[in-house]
């Protein structure tokens, strides 16, 4: 389960920068997660209370925000959603797809004190 290490790092990003503020306590964690990352959102918080034992972070909440996928179309430059990187044009039916979101898992904003 990748998604235990993701979020270890996850954690170790969030204290680095609470430290450097001087906080004490980490309350509120936000992240953003893409639909066609390959995490799991799930398993992330499942991940969470455990990664965050012992550390600033521990007794935080977390806020998980799915962001969906959009791809451009090579061929007729239209905007289409994505399930799965499978998906053709919903305009013209081409595979040919650039990836514009949807593979990001980014640490948003935290709360500390």
């Amino acid at each position: 389960m990748h998604e235990l290490s993701l979020t270890q790092n996850l954690i170790e990003i969030a204290e680095e920068h609470a430290r450097r503020e001087n906080a004490t306590v980490i309350t509120n964690v936000t992240i953003e997660i893409g639909a066609l990352s390959g995490v799991m959102p799930e398993a992330v918080e499942f991940a969470f209370e455990a990664c965050t034992k012992d550390t600033l972070a521990e007794g935080a909440t977390l806020e998980i925000r799915r962001i969906p996928a959009l791809g451009r179309c090579q061929q007729c430059s239209q905007q289409c959603a994505m399930e799965n990187l499978l998906d053709g044009c919903s305009a013209c039916g081409s595979y040919a797809l650039d990836i514009l979101k949807g593979q990001e898992m980014s640490l948003i904003e935290m709360e500390i004190d």
